[in-house]
């Protein structure tokens, strides 16, 4: 009779960081269906309906970020897609990075980058503006008041 052994099993590991991987788990799934929704969506609006790819320049974006259903629409998107996407690298690194070390390194990169993105796709969502304030006319584009 052959035994197969517990895949790299650890007397370290206690019952919070096995809810943390079933969580990790179950947050994949529904930010995956999620983000069909929000992806699908995203590309009927902006690509097939209207007048296609050539609709969207500088003031399709400016419209859009103009009303709040949009701005939470593209936070939703931003925020699940990197987390979803951190959190996948998560596990490969997990899967792959056997030294402990490295593994914590890797870690704490993911964990950085994904954190420096939210923030700053944040940031740009909730404070674009297409006509700031003390621009020269020729850098304001046609559709701001005082050009």
């Amino acid at each position: 009779m052959t035994t197969i052994e517990a895949p790299r099993s650890s007397s370290r590991q206690t019952r919070s960081s096995k809810n943390w991987e079933k969580w990790g788990w179950i947050y994949m799934r529904f930010s995956g269906i999620l983000l069909v929704i929000l992806i699908f969506g995203h590309l009927l609006i902006n690509l097939v309906l209207g007048t296609g790819v050539k609709q969207i320049d500088f003031a399709f974006v400016a419209g859009k970020y103009a009303t709040p259903f949009w701005q939470v629409w593209d936070l939703l998107m931003l925020w699940l897609a990197l987390i979803h996407g951190g959190n996948g690298m998560r596990t490969l690194v997990n899967d792959y990075a056997y030294n402990r070390l490295v593994n914590r390194i890797l870690k704490w990169a993911i964990l950085a980058a994904v954190v420096v993105l939210v923030v700053l796709g944040t940031l740009v969502i909730f404070t674009f503006d297409p006509c700031p304030a003390g621009a020269t006319g020729a850098d304001l584009p046609s559709f701001c008041p005082a050009h």
